[in-house]
């Protein structure tokens, strides 16, 4: 059967990437630019680094700051509204995953009429977008080469995500060097959310083999390199291949899809406000161990490339990943649900809206039930 796969992405990777951004600015021949970034990268001095490149462009800037966790519709209308005031040609996206949806999704307004809920789904958006450069800061999300936007709908109380090929980045600085100032659980969470989108692509009802080739390798450099990474920031060769990563399981996930940790986890950050990857990493191992024995073999190969001792016993096999991640969870002390403040009481809440997201249709094991979400979501308590 024919499958599809989709890339699109100019990625320049490696030390020093970012001194190409004013030639990338020209060739678009920017005349109004807006440079989109958080807090955090403001504090690291990524954000001066990076102003410096787009002045030597000879552009008129436009800061844009005011990105938050879980970004939500209000603040997406807020800087499309900026950008428009300002007529943006051009866009400099410059963060982790929130920075990058954010940017995003404002571009999406910028040829297509608001409010910018409309376009959750899959390939809802009508008209091509601006051109947008992106520079990812974490090793987590692969927002940077990704056809998806998460964004938080605040009135309906549930993160979506807005899929579609016209609104990945056309250009991608990659320096690993912008991800050394993390602190040890950012990238803690953030490698655990990659891990998840290698995981989850991998067993995803959506998988090909050119989907999964990308999701092993992923998982297998996350493997090896995010411990390193989390015990000492400094250790560049951890730092580049887990950025090296994700952009290899971006290719895969962007494609196959994700699945009930996903479901979970937006589910948890709509709710509680949890950042993404720490959600994920929660409840990743008890997914794992749930999802098994409808995809036993693929369990299995992900234990394989990762050197677990596979012994040809299946009902061995299909749990020895779920047990490894739990160790590793552990290991980057990924809090429990309870440690991050969510309660026995708000469990049955969640579980109805865990329901309701769409990405449970590319999860292996189908039929899920509430009550598997809440056996799910205790044991990660």
């Amino acid at each position: 059967m024919a499958s599809e796969f989709f890339a699109s992405s100019n990625v320049v990777f490696g030390k020093d990437a970012v001194k190409e951004l004013p030639k990338m600015l020209k060739e678009y021949v920017a005349k109004s630019v807006m440079v989109v970034y958080d807090a955090g990268v403001k504090m690291a001095g990524i954000a001066e680094k990076v102003l410096a490149e787009v002045e030597k462009a000879e552009v008129k800037v436009t800061v844009f700051d005011g990105v938050i966790p879980n970004p939500t519709n209000e603040v997406v209308e807020e800087a499309a509204k900026l950008a428009h005031a300002e007529e943006i040609d051009v866009f400099v996206a410059v963060g982790g995953g929130s920075s990058i949806d954010l940017t995003k999704a404002v571009n999406i307004l910028m040829t297509n009429p608001g409010p910018i809920g409309q376009y959750g789904g899959i390939g809802m958006v009508k008209k091509a977008v601006l051109p947008l450069i992106a520079i990812p800061t974490t090793a987590g999300t692969s927002s940077e080469i990704t056809n998806v936007v998460a964004l938080t709908d605040t009135k309906a109380v549930c993160k979506y995500v807005i899929i579609d090929n016209k609104i990945v980045a056309d250009k991608v600085i990659a320096d690993p060097e912008f991800t050394k100032t993390m602190p040890p659980s950012v990238t803690a969470a953030t490698g655990m959310d990659a891990i998840t989108h290698a995981v989850e692509s991998y067993i995803s009802n959506m998988a090909t083999p050119l989907t999964e080739y990308h999701s092993l390798k992923g998982l297998q450099i996350f493997q090896k390199y995010l411990p390193r990474a989390v015990a000492n920031g400094s250790d560049m060769e951890a730092r580049e291949q887990m950025m090296l990563g994700c952009i290899i399981a971006g290719f895969g996930f962007s494609n196959a899809n994700l699945g009930l940790v996903h479901g979970i986890a937006h589910t948890l950050s709509a709710h509680f406000h949890l950042a993404h990857g720490m959600a994920n990493a929660t409840v990743l191992p008890y997914v794992m161990e749930y999802n098994a024995p409808s995809c036993p073999q693929k369990m299995a190969e992900l234990a394989q490339a990762i050197g677990l001792p596979v012994t040809g016993d299946m009902e061995k096999d299909q749990l020895l990943l779920s047990k490894e991640l739990l160790k590793l969870t552990k290991e980057l002390g990924i809090k429990t649900l309870s440690q991050q403040g969510i309660e026995e009481k708000d469990l049955e809440m969640l579980a109805e809206d865990v329901l309701k997201e769409p990405v449970l249709g590319f999860n292996p094991r189908q039929g899920v039930t509430k009550e598997d979400v809440l056996t799910i979501l205790r044991k990660a308590m």
